[in-house]
């Protein structure tokens, strides 16, 4: 029986940016990262060998913007790649691995190491590394972790028996009994992919379908000077007229042009998802969905009521895709405004007297924008945390493990039956020049252990703190 070292959202590569204004990644989170990895290598299991799960995220394939202008490709670029740097064609993305290697060498050396040793290791892939679905991806990634273990071991290494100890799970890990684990970007519809086992583009399966969150990084967040990846979840409207304003008329009118190339490129998404060629990939889906619960000898049944519980991307609806980027509190805000100059002209030019008009408007504004931000539902832990009483029920598990939303959580469900757990993140930014350390967003560097114990399943929840692990407790 295996223990399970397990952690999410490391996001490798998400500073590679040719075409903006990149915010570093931290290189301490790196460092703290490799030390957790030799940690454990060094460490006995309390059974057997370590299983180390990396629960989605683990390489920021959405989030690289590079040009590689010398790679050689098959497929050629098209004309929104050549504006934001390769793709996720399957030639694009092994251009893009070679290249995560070669910025974060010091953490691959560490798997390879830890491989090396003896010991297991697990991708699960999620949002922003669902180009793990590429086949020759994966044998790509083997191979240069294979390359760099033999490199640091002075004996021979076996190649199959290496191989053997890599996996991918396209969609979660289950141990019975023990853990179910995922990614959880299923459960956001601004992340989610329709076909989970088939996430490609229908008008082009040589490419990987596109979520809003995608395409929202690539057109507008890597182009943009000062605009993070993450806390878009909590901002509104207000928040970044703001941010905006700052950019002076220059950048304003950049941003709009992004904003603007974003929202068709939102539109096209959902014709293509709704065009004849999307039945192909339902059925690829349908058909990989099959051969997995063979695998897994766990029934077709059970997969697809697992598939139920995931929610269809925004880009599925014209209401959703307005919602997603605030087209619809703008509409709102522009009818009021009309209204208003409706108001005054009538005031000013037929002197009619409508004092009781603007205090209307305003509320009705009020009032309609504070619905429509009910309507948007930007964070999706209370989704995950609610699917997470399913997911117990349907794999039998005493943790339910996800990551994707960079927020560790634990907390009992189902009557104490089991517990949910959100791994937190390893994903961390340098501040700018001068910036105050205090304001600076620290990653939780958390990470999980779970293995069976004399009396039952055991799960240490810990964080990475300077050159050792300490137990951690989230604020749930």
């Amino acid at each position: 029986m295996e223990s399970l070292l397990i952690l999410s959202d490391v996001h490798l590569g998400s500073d590679l940016n040719d075409f903006g204004h990149p915010i570093r990644r931290s290189r301490r989170v790196d460092e703290d990262l490799v030390k957790l990895i030799t940690h454990y290598r060094t460490v006995a299991p309390p059974s057997d060998r370590w299983r180390l799960v990396l629960a989605g995220d683990f390489i920021d394939f959405v989030g690289m913007a590079v040009r590689a202008e010398g790679a050689e490709l098959a497929t050629e670029r098209s004309d929104e790649e050549r504006e934001h740097g390769l793709g996720n064609a399957v030639d694009h993305v092994r251009v893009k691995l070679r290249l995560v290697v070669e910025r974060h060498p010091d953490v691959f050396d560490a798997l390879a190491g830890f491989v090396g040793d003896g010991h297991a290791l697990t991708f699960i892939h999620g949002n922003h590394d669902v180009e793990l679905h590429w086949d020759a991806v994966k044998d790509d990634l083997r191979s240069l972790l294979f390359a760099q273990a033999c490199a640091g071991h002075n004996d021979a290494i076996d190649r199959p028996s290496f191989d053997g100890r890599i996996a991918f799970h396209p969609w979660f890990f289950y141990v019975a009994g023990l853990a179910y684990i995922e990614h959880g970007h299923q459960y956001d519809a601004f992340c989610s992919s329709q076909y989970v086992m088939a996430p490609l583009s229908a008008s082009d399966p040589r490419r990987m379908a596109r979520s809003v969150s995608d395409v929202l990084l690539r057109f507008v967040v890597r182009p943009t000077h000062g605009m993070h990846e993450y806390g878009h979840d909590k901002h509104g409207i207000a928040h970044y007229v703001a941010f905006a304003m700052k950019l002076g008329v220059t950048g304003l009118l950049r941003l709009a042009l992004c904003y603007g190339s974003a929202v068709r490129e939102l539109f096209r998404l959902r014709r293509e998802q709704l065009s004849g060629s999307a039945k192909r990939l339902r059925e690829e889906h349908d058909r990989r969905m099959a051969i997995l619960a063979q695998a897994m000898r766990i029934g077709v049944e059970r997969m697809r009521a697992l598939g139920a519980l995931q929610v269809p991307p925004v880009t599925r609806s014209l209401r959703g895709i307005l919602a997603s980027v605030l087209l619809d509190r703008l509409a709102l805000g522009f009818v009021a405004v009309l209204a208003l100059l409706g108001v005054a002209v009538l005031t000013i030019v037929h002197t009619v007297h409508v004092s009781w008009a603007a205090p209307c408007i305003g509320v009705a504004w009020a009032l309609g924008h504070r619905q429509l931000a009910r309507q948007r539902t930007a964070d999706p832990e209370e989704r995950m945390i609610e699917r997470a009483t399913h997911l117990a029920r349907l794999f039998p598990a005493a943790f339910v493990v996800m990551g994707h939303t960079h927020t560790p959580a634990k907390l009992a469900i189902n009557d104490g039956e089991a517990t949910y757990i959100n791994l937190g993140s390893w994903a961390e930014e340098e501040g700018d020049d001068g910036e105050p350390a205090d304001t600076i967003y620290r990653a939780a560097r958390t990470h999980l252990v779970i293995h069976r114990g004399d009396h039952g399943p055991v799960a240490e929840f810990l964080a990475w703190d300077g050159d050792g692990p300490r137990r951690f407790s989230p604020a749930v």
